[in-house]
């Protein structure tokens, strides 16, 4: 079916590719509550930075090292799962992944001291970069070519339900229990291993290709070589492209928190409100996002969003009113996490099948260590309560400008385009 006809299918029904993949509800759900888990268990750190600040007596752009440590961490593990997934499966290391990230967030709250605690960070990255890139594979290569937009936008809502239940369950325990207990729940999500064991298939992908090996292996005949991972102009684009974004997107929400609690003197009940409203406008924007790039393609819908997140990122931070601040929440949340819906379907077309896993773990990689400097360069350069603010809007405004000029970038070749 070519695309022309494809889009023409879906436009015939407003439900579309939602109802095309509840067959696959068990791939689908598992990549979401995988993202939904990491999300819950890394925002954690964000909503605690001043309390761990205060007990371990440190600065906020000390606990930037932190951050900077845990997105080192994640590129390790994007690129190692990426192997591993490749090698062994995608399914396999979806597994070893959740429970990684699970044990480590619960060692979190048991560190006492400022290095203890960034070589806990490190692991936890480890586990986090490694579970989404065998999951997005996985999704990526279980369900129909024409459903994989709204398919990537589904898995990467979970980010944001993650954080909202982070901010509901912060805003309870904060107050009377303290940060450690917050990291103690973080060893739930081990149990989604025992769920992607039972009920999810590996992908159908990687079983052809692993099938093939051992045909050629029963049958004595030469095995093909091992498959390379070549440094083509795709590949290098969606690099580039995820090192900008993920700088821009921890620009925006990394310290969101911080500056509610310190900018806007919030409690930690009220910061709850702005972060339940970013989170809904993500949620929606995701979904939102994938339904307009099967009609509209990515990159007009990505384009389109970064010009909502460049006019809206000041009302976001520095807002004088209330109401502003909330709309903006809102506003910022659907646009800003909206893009990263496309994300996975964007990375799968620039890498062939038989290394794709490594080459979107490898993207993802470089991308946080964009996340990384982000995370160590805005508090760097807006050290004080008012100057937070203004840092990170001077960055969200700059790596968007970059980010969009490489999307509009159309590389000769995209080896996944028709997987």
């Amino acid at each position: 079916m070519t695309d022309a006809t494809t889009r023409s299918a879906v436009s015939t029904s407003s439900q579309g590719s939602l109802v095309a993949l509840l067959p696959y509800w068990q791939v689908t759900f598992a990549s979401f509550l995988g993202w939904f888990l990491d999300a819950f268990d890394q925002t954690t750190l964000m909503f605690t930075l001043p309390d761990i600040a205060h007990d371990f007596g440190c600065t906020i752009a000390d606990l930037g090292a932190v951050l900077m440590g845990q997105s080192i961490g994640r590129a390790v593990g994007n690129t190692g799962w990426g192997w591993l997934a490749d090698r062994y499966g995608r399914k396999p290391a979806f597994m070893l992944g959740v429970v990684w990230f699970a044990v480590f967030s619960a060692m979190t709250g048991l560190s006492h001291h400022f290095y203890v605690l960034m070589a806990v960070q490190f692991l936890f990255g480890i586990g986090f970069g490694g579970e989404w890139t065998a999951s997005a594979a996985l999704l990526m290569e279980s369900v129909p070519a024409w459903t994989r937009p709204m398919a990537s936008a589904l898995m990467m809502s979970g980010y944001e339900v993650g954080y909202f239940a982070a901010a509901g369950v912060q805003a309870l325990i904060l107050p009377h229990y303290g940060w450690r207990v917050l990291f103690f729940i973080g060893l739930a999500p081990a149990a989604l291993a025992l769920f992607i064991r039972i009920g999810v298939p590996e992908s159908p992908v990687w079983l052809r290709t692993h099938e093939e090996r051992l045909t050629r292996k029963q049958h004595h005949t030469a095995p093909p070589p091992r498959p390379k991972f070549r440094l083509t102009g795709a590949a290098l684009q969606a690099i580039a492209f995820m090192s900008f974004l993920e700088f821009q997107k921890a620009a925006i929400y990394t310290y969101y928190p911080t500056i509610l609690r310190g900018s806007h003197h919030l409690t930690q009940q009220a910061v709850f409100w702005p972060v339940t409203l970013y989170c809904l406008g993500s949620f929606g924007g995701k979904v939102l996002c994938g339904w307009l790039a099967e009609r509209f393609g990515e990159v007009r819908v990505m384009l389109s969003a970064l010009v909502v997140v460049m006019l809206t990122i000041w009302p976001f931070l520095s807002a004088p009113t209330w109401n502003m601040l909330l709309i903006a929440a809102f506003v910022m949340g659907a646009a800003a996490s909206g893009i990263f819906a496309l994300v996975p379907h964007y990375l799968a077309q620039r890498f062939p099948s038989d290394t794709r896993s490594f080459g979107m773990g490898l993207g993802y990689a470089l991308g946080s260590i964009g996340q990384g400097m982000a995370q160590k360069l805005v508090p760097m350069f807006g050290p004080t309560i008012l100057t937070l603010p203004l840092s990170a809007e001077l960055f969200v405004l700059g790596t968007s400008l970059v980010t969009g000029a490489i999307a509009l970038i159309r590389p000769k070749e995209l080896p996944g385009e028709h997987m």
